[in-house]
């Protein structure tokens, strides 16, 4: 499936073995995430230098628990720092990536 448009679309594509190579790097990262590749995710994430970059960057330091560095890419995203859970947030910011 190349194109997807939603999240459970999305969800569906976690059994492969990679993300689609024509998916926006975006989307790549938070497939890699979603399959318990952080340090993939963060590869991606912290070479987009564009707000939707930070807040995946965000996202990903959040996660692994430095709320301190999570804080600053927050902030650099125009993002607050989020009170809904990590997979919520995952949800969110996929989501977002689906529908640009």
């Amino acid at each position: 499936m190349t194109v997807i448009t939603s999240y459970s679309e999305f969800e569906e594509t976690l059994i492969d073995d990679e993300p689609n190579v024509k998916w926006p790097e975006a989307l790549k990262a938070m497939w890699y995430d979603a399959n318990g590749n952080w340090a993939a995710s963060h590869d991606i994430a912290q070479e987009m230098h564009t707000r939707l970059g930070s807040w995946i960057h965000a996202y990903l330091h959040r996660k692994e628990g430095d709320e301190w560095n999570a804080g600053y890419w927050y902030r650099q995203a125009n993002q607050p720092f989020p009170k809904m859970t990590l997979a919520q947030e995952h949800r969110e910011i996929t989501d977002f990536i689906l529908n640009q």
